[in-house]
């Protein structure tokens, strides 16, 4: 019988270790990912709407709490870009679990975009979580990974895996490929890094309706 363990009890090198993953400075699913993000076009509600988002991490990144990141800055973005689509929805702390190897991972990430309409049946993408900046607390980076392996168990066809973690103004994009992951460099919305981050996640949408129209055909 596997041992469940909550994508919260993992670290990368526990990650590493127990089922032989091996992290690359870049793989070529991201290497995708970021090239054709550079070709997104962002028009002029966008720039406002990302200006004003903006404008309010200034103010508040060093007080909010999770919740307060989540509902007024982070949420916000997510929902400009739409991720509720004929092929997948986006869903919010729902149960996560597969069996990998001899463990049960489990948890609720704070975002999982997957096929279904009612609830979470094939997972594309984690995003897994939400912290304070000078608030660390565990390993989001593993929590977001571990919940990356289990929903590479659940697809049906072996395809790569998005994640995303955000600690504070930091964005960290994440892709997993067979038993190789990749982390991008952390990119600050505080700054113009922001418009990127906007077009990978635009791009995101993109790559996760190709994957998941092929699943259908």
């Amino acid at each position: 019988m596997p041992t469940k363990r909550l994508f919260s009890d993992w670290n990368k090198e526990e990650l590493e270790e127990t089922f032989g993953l091996t992290r690359h400075r870049t793989l070529p699913a991201f290497d995708e990912w970021i090239e054709r993000s550079a070709t997104q076009l962002i028009d002029e509600v966008e720039t406002v709407l990302l200006s004003r988002l903006q404008e309010l991490l200034i103010d508040h990144a060093d007080a909010w709490n999770e919740t307060e990141l989540i509902e007024y800055f982070i949420g916000p973005m997510l929902t400009f870009v739409n991720f509720n689509t004929p092929e997948f929805s986006i869903f919010s702390e729902r149960p996560l679990s597969a069996v990998v190897g001899d463990y049960e991972l489990a948890g609720e990430p704070d975002a999982v975009i997957a096929k279904g309409l009612y609830s979470p049946k094939i997972p594309y993408f984690c995003f897994h979580e939400y912290k304070k900046e000078n608030e660390p607390k565990g390993d989001p980076a593993a929590q977001a990974l571990s919940a990356m392996l289990a929903a590479q168990a659940l697809n049906p066809r072996p395809h790569p895996i998005y994640g995303l973690y955000v600690v504070g103004k930091m964005w960290y994009f994440m892709v997993l490929d067979a038993q190789t992951y990749c982390i991008s460099a952390g990119h600050n919305a505080l700054k113009d890094e922001l418009f990127d981050i906007f077009k990978i996640l635009k791009t995101l949408k993109a790559l996760l309706i190709e994957i998941a129209t092929q699943e259908t055909s």
